[in-house]
């Protein structure tokens, strides 16, 4: 008998790794390398029939570390600047 055996989206996997990467050893590259995975993966799980590819879950884990990567980024340089902002108007250096 021929059983077909649903394959894991490569795309997914992917997405994973580099979410996790992202908080390892990639901060930011890492999470747009997720999150771009993530999206293509999970669209690929959606238009493939039903039952044949898997791995939505583990596209969803990479967009959401992705996404939270990202903007513990954007609150990190916008608290730097900040920083920066009062440092010189404190300073007396205009």
């Amino acid at each position: 008998m021929n059983a077909v055996y649903p394959r894991t989206s490569s795309l997914a996997v992917v997405s994973l790794i580099f979410g996790i990467l992202a908080y390892v050893f990639l901060p930011f590259v890492g999470a747009l390398v997720a999150v771009i995975c993530g999206h293509a993966a999970r669209s690929e799980i959606r238009r493939a029939p039903p039952g044949t590819i898997e791995g939505d879950g583990m596209a969803l884990a990479g967009l959401i570390l992705g996404w939270i990567q990202i903007a513990l980024t954007v609150i990190a340089i916008g608290l730097f600047l900040l920083f920066l902002a009062g440092a010189i108007a404190f300073s007396g250096w205009h």
